[in-house]
């Protein structure tokens, strides 16, 4: 189903004034009947069309239709698609048309499609019957970017982590046709291809740095994570929103990463390994510099010829310059007042 627009003259305001002058001429019409007949004998043609009116006359003001900025009204008429009004303005169509937007009464979360009823999956779902006015509205399909913030997902990473991640996905309509004609609810539609999105790519990487990973699909381990690509991760999940809902006629503006944490059941252990691992790495820092300070300190004593150690007290002051210099706590060092040996 391709997308029809209307090229329509903004008309409505004249209808309208021409329908309350047809309403005004019949009360006319009614009141002079009843005057210039006789009691028992009113004029009947000019009393019967004027009733006529009253009766049958307000169908014609369904024509009626307000398109706002930003607005599009998709109309059908007897089953038919007709075609699409996309600019603002005041017009008068068959008032037998009718507007279509099966997503009239679903509600995303965020954007100004906020309903807080009921939730499913990050869809909110309108448990009250609205009102004629509310419902006018909602036939009409906003053509703004709108913001879908889906809850939270539990999935597993590319190492079988348990991961917790929320996504927010830009989107706006496009082609109204293929919105309206080619899926049930394009907002539920949006909403199950997301979630189906964020878990296909999430489970290709691990959540921190990991070796032997590969995460670009070329063969080769490379740096790729979530926490550490978190703008490809969500790059990678944009382009492949955009694949699936490219039949119902939108079009996915930007996917970010709103929230990403190891899942509640082993988030302790997890930060206890990212501990251990800091812990390791500032010791193997620590290390180094002193065996180099060490080194630097032989070398200097080698050089000046203030003293020759042998090989066994090069050894103890090797160990004793180590525990002073690796040691967690302050070293108490014991003087030696009497000789060397």
């Amino acid at each position: 189903m391709e997308e029809k627009e209307l090229v329509k003259k903004s008309n409505g305001i004249h209808v309208l004034l021409l329908l309350i002058l047809a309403y005004a001429a019949s009360v006319f019409l009614f009141v002079a009947g009843i005057r210039f007949g006789t009691e028992d004998l009113p004029l009947l043609p000019a009393i019967i069309p004027a009733i006529l009116w009253w009766a049958l006359g307000w169908i014609l003001f369904m024509g009626l239709k307000i398109v706002k900025p930003q607005e599009a009204l998709v109309l059908t008429l007897f089953g038919k698609y007709i075609g699409t009004i996309k600019t603002d303005g005041f017009y008068y169509v068959n008032p037998f048309c009718s507007s279509v937007n099966p997503a009239a009464k679903t509600r995303l979360g965020q954007s100004g499609d906020v309903n807080e009823n009921a939730s499913i999956h990050g869809l909110q779902l309108s448990l009250s019957s609205a009102n004629s006015t509310e419902v006018m509205e909602n036939r009409k399909i906003s053509l703004k970017a709108m913001t879908l913030n889906n809850a939270k997902q539990k999935v597993n990473d590319v190492l079988g982590n348990p991961v917790e991640i929320g996504v927010a996905v830009i989107w706006r309509v496009s082609d109204t046709a293929k919105a309206v004609f080619n899926v049930d609810n394009y907002k539920e539609y949006l909403s199950l291809q997301v979630d189906a999105a964020v878990r296909d790519i999430v489970k290709i990487y691990p959540y921190d740095v990991a070796p032997n990973i590969d995460t670009t699909g070329d063969g080769l381990a490379d740096d790729g994570s979530l926490r550490g690509s978190t703008t490809v991760v969500a790059e990678r999940i944009r382009d492949l929103i955009q694949k699936k809902v490219e039949n119902a006629g939108l079009v996915i503006e930007e996917a970010r990463i709103t929230y990403l944490a190891y899942a509640p059941e082993i988030a302790a252990v997890m930060l206890q390994r990212q501990q251990a691992s800091a812990v390791i790495d500032a010791r193997k820092m620590i290390v180094d510099g002193a065996v180099g300070m060490v080194e630097m300190a032989l070398e200097r004593l080698k050089d000046s010829g203030m003293v020759d150690l042998d090989e066994e007290r090069k050894a103890a002051m090797v160990s004793n310059l180590l525990v002073v210099l690796c040691g967690s706590h302050d070293a108490q060092p014991v003087v030696n007042s009497g000789s060397l040996y």
